[in-house]
């Protein structure tokens, strides 16, 4: 081969390197675009829609401040529910994506909870603080109430947990639901009036058993029902399926003889004492400690919709703090003549057993019942049996019961599991059962604490949650996070939804 030749074939083969790296440029920049316009499409308003099958979605978008304001700005899909660009933008967008596809093809969205999706606890898990905050990047407008910069202000100085997130405050503002409001409602409860005659004195009680209590001034009645003294196996075993710590060891029990509320007490119940004792007018800042031992001081106005908009009449009021369903009781024992109170923690796990040593006070096995893991998730479990008792999140559609849809428990009671997990009077320590050993006779529980035991799950609990020997406790601090007002509220929640109260009567009390 001369040098000619040689110097020809190698400009031919410089030709051909720089036609393909042209024609691979070209390709790389057709994908890129061809990937930029799959992304941008798939980040319409139109393009989410399309997949996303909530039947609410789009409707309260267009009612909300983020696209029916003053202003005529809207605010896209994308821009709240992926994080901003070149902070995992394309991550999310690819997880987020996958999970709707295979909701849309393998799910029945008419079996969807559509109601848990909308919940707090479930919508971070699929809104961005990061895209709260590029939006919204001064915190303290001059429009800003005194309320909403005392609440931003914590916002930004809570280093500790529980720290509040954009939505802790905001939930609503992307999706408008009418019944849920931020601010104070002084017009709570004044829709009550009565329309029958009045009870003029509370029921006559001489005899240990089933009766019906009248609230004098009011039209409101409520079932109590006698449970008889026993001895009875307090905490869960070591083998129990599901068990925590707290819950043991095993002690025995002996417990006299109380009345207690058939079923948790229900709005008609909160708002004769509410309308009776509170003042709407007052603050937080207004509550004058009670020197008059004749008078009890009721809760102040709440903030929002306390019933979240499910309807009160006979469903458990919730949302109430411990003091106030403690307040309840004073209230209740003084305009009855009888001795009301909060259950002990042994009162209440005795009579939800009713006489049972099982996990549930009705046959089950929580694994079974259990919707915890990916096999579960997938196959699903057995919820026939439990789902008469009891109201979880299985069945539930996060939101309170009437008690008419529940069977009773051995003792006549309805709703000791489920519903709304119910305040005890006990204070709560983790080892409180490793105390004492030996038989104990009416226990009240530990002489001082931060915390209260509460009892029983709720509408959002696992059927784990939900065993006659589940503990759980108020969390007092995380539960007033949103509560703008300084001081917070000592009568109302601000941030958990699933807690109410039945009331326990003594029976030495009317005999």
């Amino acid at each position: 081969m001369n040098i000619k030749d040689f110097i020809n074939r190698a400009k031919n083969r410089s030709k051909s390197k720089i036609w393909i790296m042209t024609f691979g440029a070209l390709l790389g920049l057709a994908i890129l675009a061809t990937l930029n316009t799959v992304s941008s499409y798939t980040s319409t308003d139109k393009y989410c829609m399309s997949c996303h099958v909530h039947p609410w979605a789009e409707e309260t978008w267009k009612l909300s401040s983020h696209h029916n304001n003053r202003t005529g700005v809207s605010v896209h899909c994308v821009e709240c529910h992926l994080p901003p660009q070149g902070e995992g933008y394309l991550l999310a967008k690819v997880k987020h994506g996958a999970k709707d596809v295979y909701g849309k093809l393998f799910k029945d969205s008419a079996k969807i909870n559509w109601e848990a999706k909308k919940m707090l606890e479930n919508a971070k898990g699929f809104t961005y603080e990061a895209s709260c905050i590029k939006c919204h990047q001064n915190l303290f407008p001059v429009t800003l109430s005194v309320n909403g910069s005392n609440a931003h202000l914590a916002y930004i100085n809570t280093k500790e947990d529980p720290k509040p997130n954009c939505i802790n405050c905001h939930l609503n503002v992307g999706h408008f639901d009418k019944n849920v409001k931020h601010e104070h409602n002084t017009n709570f409860g004044v829709d009550a009036a009565a329309s029958k005659e009045l009870f003029t004195e509370a029921t006559r009680v001489d005899k240990f058993a089933n009766f019906t209590e009248k609230i004098p001034g009011t039209t409101v009645a409520f079932d109590m029902v006698a449970i008889p003294e026993g001895t009875f196996n307090m905490g869960s075993p070591d083998d129990e399926q599901l068990r925590k710590p707290d819950e043991g060891p095993v002690r025995k029990v002996k417990l006299s003889k109380f009345w207690m509320g058939k079923v948790e007490v229900s709005w008609n119940e909160y708002l004769a004492f509410f309308q009776a004792t509170g003042s709407q007018g007052r603050t937080e800042g207004q509550v004058i400690k009670n020197k008059n031992v004749d008078a009890i001081t009721g809760p102040t106005p709440p903030w929002g919709a306390p019933d979240q908009g499910w309807g009160k009449g006979s469903k458990p009021a919730i949302t109430m703090s411990w003091r106030a369903a403690n307040t309840y009781c004073q209230w209740l024992t003084k305009v009855t003549g009888k001795k009301y109170r909060l259950p002990t923690e042994a009162e209440w796990e005795y009579a939800c057993r009713g006489n049972t040593t099982t996990p549930y006070f009705f046959k089950g096995d929580p694994k079974k019942f259990t919707s915890k893991g990916i096999f579960k998730k997938i196959f699903g479990r057995d919820t026939t049996t439990i789902s008469s008792y009891i109201a979880y999140t299985e069945n539930s559609f996060s939101k309170t019961k009437d008690p008419s849809e529940m069977k009773e428990n051995p003792f006549g009671l309805k709703n000791m599991a489920g519903n709304v997990a119910e305040f005890c009077s006990d204070y709560y320590a983790p080892d409180t059962y490793s105390k004492r050993r030996r038989e104990i006779i009416n226990p009240i529980g530990p002489q001082s604490g931060q915390e209260h035991v509460i009892r029983g799950g709720s509408f959002k609990s696992d059927a784990k949650d939900v065993r006659s020997a589940a503990r759980d406790f108020t969390k007092t601090k995380a539960w007033l996070v949103t509560d703008p007002q300084m001081p917070k509220s000592v009568w109302w929640y601000s941030d958990c939804i699933d807690n109410g109260f039945r009331v326990v009567c003594e029976a030495d009390s009317v005999q």
